[in-house]
């Protein structure tokens, strides 16, 4: 099993008229064959499925990808829950490039992301 680095840059919006390189996520995930997330392979590596949140001039921030009985979202303390940043539906999506998926951010708005890039972890990534 592989996990993948994905990569997702904020899509269109009235903020980011023009979506923003500068803005976005990179996480570790395993996916399955036809992009989807693949929980079984999750559970055995959830350790290793990291996110770095990167915002313009903002520091970045380090976190986990987890999974809950609401879906799955990015977590960067696990002692609290006010800044858990949930998926919309993620399980229902595929991840591929080009394709769109939706997270809540700390500030309480749901935003688009694009998929730009998947591509197998580096052994590095994933130590």
């Amino acid at each position: 099993m592989t996990l993948m680095r994905i990569r997702l840059e904020v899509a269109r919006t009235g903020e980011f008229p023009n979506g923003s390189s500068r803005h976005g996520y990179e996480f570790l995930a395993p996916l399955t064959e036809d992009g989807h997330m693949d929980m079984d392979a999750w559970q055995h590596v959830r350790d290793k499925c990291t996110v770095l949140r990167f915002w313009g001039d903002a520091p970045e921030e380090f976190g986990c990808l987890r999974h809950t009985g609401h879906g799955w979202r990015f977590d960067y303390d696990a002692s609290v829950s006010t800044d858990d940043e949930p998926f919309f539906k993620l399980d229902q999506h595929r991840i591929t490039p080009g394709a769109y998926l939706s997270i809540r951010e700390h500030d309480g708005v749901q935003r688009p992301f694009k998929v730009i890039e998947i591509e197998p972890a580096a052994e590095a990534d994933v130590a």
